[in-house]
């Protein structure tokens, strides 16, 4: 169930399989740093950091004359210690943009996040003092501005979106609209879903049939950090659950190793991540052409509407499952200005107060 299917146990497996690949073409003193990192953090992350390691020793490879014939696996802590602040300088602007050799492009985002594994390296050979200094820690990290102006739908476009599901549009071929009626309540369950619980694409891909109780009304899920929960839902969620469970989903014929699955696609496979994401761009062109509306802009919406009616931060953290309020607060501070610009008006001093001593 949830986190202990065999769902979970074999994406664990090949994630660590991954990981293993990936140490094999790191040198030692990088892969003691990954080593350090395992009991605190998550294998997709530390995946992350082997590659972002990989770039690193790619770049002094691709920019000193010295290191060129050298393999990354078998480059030495010395070349650490030859490093320099203006070399990570160089490595930032590598990062931005390179055309000479492997290419890169990346946003101030990625370059901060790249930039923190190599920084983490860093510090762990400090401590343990196999280098005397650190040239990351004299290099800024790229200044990443909130952006309030969280695209999210109204109540309006909701409903437009799931319409679009059961009544399509008029431009759709004949084809495409088969098609969609192939899968409309499957589609019509996963748009409901997501609206609705705030749930993550991964965490609803990762549903199986026994995560889902339609007595209690609630939902099993693996979070992105790899801990399990219980969300619960409404009569929105139940009706088209209950509908596709009952419906589409006994007319699929599973492969092998997916029978437990809540959600298939056609090919009688797991949904993937990337299927829901392109049924919900799909839907979202039809319904609300004027916004770029993603899987995470129906979390957003969910969140929105969560935090507008309970007022409650931390209600909504704990729903969408935020490991840190402070996530929740930033992400949502264009709901705060909302509430600052209320305030403007909540106090009147020019208002006549009651005078509980007055008789009419």
């Amino acid at each position: 169930m949830a986190r202990d299917s065999e769902y979970y146990k074999d994406k664990q497996k090949k994630q660590t399989l991954k990981l293993r690949s990936l140490l094999d073409q790191l040198p030692d003193f990088c892969v003691d740093f990954i080593y350090s990192k395992e009991l605190t953090t998550q294998t997709s992350t530390l995946i992350s950091y082997s590659y972002d390691l990989l770039t690193f020793l790619r770049f002094l490879r691709e920019k000193n004359p010295q290191l060129k014939d050298i393999d990354p696996k078998s480059m030495k802590l010395e070349i650490l210690k030859q490093i320099q602040s203006e070399d990570i300088l160089e490595y930032q602007r590598y990062l931005s943009l390179n055309v000479d050799g492997e290419y890169h492009e990346n946003g101030k985002k990625a370059i901060a996040r790249k930039m923190s594994a190599l920084r983490g390296m860093y510090k762990y050979q400090l401590i343990h003092k196999h280098i005397s200094e650190d040239p990351t820690a004299l290099v800024a990290m790229p200044r990443l501005k909130k952006d309030k102006n969280i695209i999210r739908m109204n109540n309006y476009e909701v409903q437009d979106i799931l319409n679009a599901i059961t009544i399509g549009n008029q431009q759709m071929s004949d084809r495409q609209r088969k098609y969609c009626l192939k899968t409309q309540q499957r589609d019509l369950a996963i748009l409901t879903i997501l609206l609705n619980t705030g749930m993550r694409v991964s965490e609803c891909r990762g549903l199986d049939l026994n995560d889902v109780n339609l007595i209690e009304n609630s939902l099993v899920i693996v979070r992105k950090g790899g801990g399990q929960d219980i969300i619960y839902f409404g009569k929105p969620v139940h009706s088209t659950l209950s509908d596709y469970i009952e419906g589409e989903r006994q007319t699929i014929s599973p492969l092998e190793g997916h029978q437990q699955a809540l959600f298939y696609s056609l090919q009688g496979k797991r949904i993937s991540v990337d299927a829901i994401e392109k049924l919900v761009k799909k839907y979202a062109r039809i319904a609300v052409p004027g916004k770029h509306i993603t899987p995470h802009k129906l979390r957003s919406t969910y969140g929105t509407a969560l935090y507008r009616e309970t007022g409650d931060i931390r209600l909504v953290a704990d729903v969408l499952g935020h490991e840190n309020i402070n996530t929740t607060i930033d992400y949502y501070a264009a709901i705060e200005d909302e509430h600052k610009r209320q305030a403007a008006n909540a106090v009147d001093f020019n208002r006549k107060d009651i005078n509980p001593n007055h008789q009419a």
